[in-house]
């Protein structure tokens, strides 16, 4: 019975940090989408024939007229704060998938911490190779 119990558990872990992942994963799927839209805004407001001229704009639940700049200003805030949402949320997704990956006695996956090179170590790497910039 005791071994049975303990089957179980270990089960209902396993599946509990396998939904964390997926509700991470559909975090991530609604941010992109809120992003997406933010970045489509900021353009149309970049494109706008009348700079000066005022926009009805929903905050929240609520509509309000304010000038174009101001707009594109409230919406690249908001930008800087889904970008950080979604790096955090990336990074987390890293470390529910490893322990995931401990729970079910599978190795850790490879390269999953891996960073892109910065600039100046690319252009470290470009003078190594003899590749001119």
């Amino acid at each position: 019975m005791f071994d049975e119990n303990t089957t179980m558990e270990y089960l209902f872990q396993v599946e509990r940090q396998a939904e964390k992942i997926l509700l991470y994963k559909s975090e991530m799927v609604a941010l992109d989408k809120s992003r997406n839209s933010n970045r489509m805004a900021i353009r149309a407001l970049t494109n706008c024939k009348i700079p000066e001229d005022k926009i009805w704009m929903a905050v929240g639940l609520t509509m309000v007229k304010v000038s174009v700049e101001k707009a594109k200003t409230m919406l690249q805030a908001d930008q800087v704060t889904l970008n950080n949402r979604m790096n955090i949320l990336r990074s987390d997704i890293k470390v529910e998938v490893n322990k995931l990956n401990d729970m079910e006695y599978k190795e850790p996956v490879k390269g999953l911490f891996l960073n892109p090179l910065t600039k100046k170590e690319m252009k470290a790497m470009n003078q190594v190779l003899g590749i001119a910039d």
